[in-house]
């Protein structure tokens, strides 16, 4: 299991990870609070709010292992 999407797409068997794009979006939003004059420290902390996960059947056939369908169906992309 790993984290970054990308790791999955290059043979990770399995990438559950924040979204990076909510993720630049909301990083966004605080730069825009900093440029608009807050002060970095009265920002609140915010953690992830979507999450994705991603399998690769490819690496799951090369391991022997089957996924099972109620798994792949909760996952956001398939990599066949």
């Amino acid at each position: 299991m790993c984290g970054p999407v990308q790791f999955a797409a290059a043979g990770c068997l399995l990438s559950y990870s924040a979204a990076e794009l909510a993720l630049y979006r909301r990083a966004a939003a605080y730069v825009d609070k900093i440029l608009k004059g807050a002060q970095p420290a009265d920002l609140p902390v915010e953690q992830p709010m979507k999450f994705e996960l991603v399998i690769n059947l490819k690496t799951a056939k090369a391991l022997g292992l089957t996924v099972p369908p109620s798994l792949l169906f909760q996952a956001n992309e398939v990599i066949r």
